[in-house]
């Protein structure tokens, strides 16, 4: 079977991307994870209406059991008639939490490899783009139901762009951040949350990194969890194996007491200094209302200079066409 995705050879690799959307095109909300209200589903589905997709929820979108949406199985059959309905375009998951982990192993992705659409999430999510990073199909990291109301017009305008064919670049915060890396780097884009990628080193669900940008972003860690985190990324040789590094959010970090003496920044660049890559802090993107779209898995380049960071997307077609 053909798949309706668009490939593009980057790097001597075949990038997938499912077809950007058109209008009336069906949008699936789904809760893989942790339950999720109501309240914050409806608002996100009215807005997405007003992109001119249609929408429909899962069976159990806004369920709970126990801490989930859902049970094990219920939630694996709701994102399984995503991957398999074809009228389905894209699957924006309603949000993180804990729980992807439980259920990916599950499905089954033929279906979706055959005729990729869009998925769309961060967080927990992370379990999925890394099972797809892996098997060279674009998803996009990106804010999810439950963040819409609170969301900038940046983030929620960069989410459509992606769906529309247009990803847009991120230019990191224009304060000049010290423990920046200068220099640029040019790579497939790969990661999401830290703690989600760092769960899953030596597992099957671990992409190759090789000449990968590596974005990075968490929420509500100690700064003795980021670096031990880090010492992860190093110690399985990933750190040695990208070409630079991007940090998104770093949100509602905490320190101990005594304090760990260093700030998160000082922590991710000790273990990056001595590799030769660039790398840039504070980009819009991660656990933070400016949260905005990256295409995972799609070529970038990556420039740091005394002004900042920038991360633009090189594709050099339409994407989905």
């Amino acid at each position: 079977m053909i798949h309706r995705g668009h490939s593009i050879n980057f790097t001597k690799k075949t990038v997938i991307f499912p077809p950007h959307l058109k209008p009336g095109d069906c949008v699936y909300i789904t809760a893989p994870a942790k339950s999720i209200d109501q309240s914050a589903v409806d608002y996100a589905a009215h807005w997405l209406e007003k992109q001119g997709y249609r929408v429909q929820l899962s069976a159990h979108c806004i369920g709970q059991h126990h801490y989930f949406s859902g049970t094990d199985e219920q939630r694996r059959d709701d994102m399984q008639r995503a991957i398999d309905d074809p009228e389905i375009k894209a699957i924006w998951c309603a949000r993180g939490g804990y729980g992807s982990v439980r259920i990916v192993d599950q499905l089954n992705w033929k279906t979706f490899f055959a005729q990729p659409k869009w998925l769309i999430g961060f967080s927990d999510i992370t379990v999925f783009h890394q099972h797809l990073q892996k098997n060279k199909v674009c998803s996009i990291h990106a804010t999810m139901p439950l963040n819409v109301a609170s969301n900038s017009n940046e983030s929620l305008d960069s989410l459509v762009a992606v769906l529309n064919g247009h990803p847009r670049g991120l230019q990191a915060k224009p304060n000049t951040n010290t423990n920046n890396i200068l220099g640029s780097a040019e790579g497939d884009l790969i990661g999401g949350n830290l703690s989600v990628l760092c769960s899953l080193i030596g597992t099957d669900a671990q992409p190759n990194f090789t000449g990968k940008i590596l974005f990075i972003e968490d929420l509500a860690e100690h700064l003795y969890q980021i670096d031990r985190m880090m010492y992860s990324l190093k110690k399985s040789g990933i750190l040695k194996l990208v070409s630079g590094v991007v940090v998104g959010g770093m949100t509602d970090l905490k320190d101990t007491s005594p304090p760990f003496g260093l700030s998160y920044e000082q922590i991710i660049r000790e273990h990056v200094e001595q590799l030769g890559i660039p790398i840039a802090f504070d980009f819009p993107a991660g656990h933070i209302n400016d949260n905005q779209a990256l295409l995972l898995g799609a070529r970038y380049r990556l420039n740091v200079d005394a002004t900042g960071g920038r991360l633009e997307p090189r594709t050099t077609t339409k994407m989905g066409q």
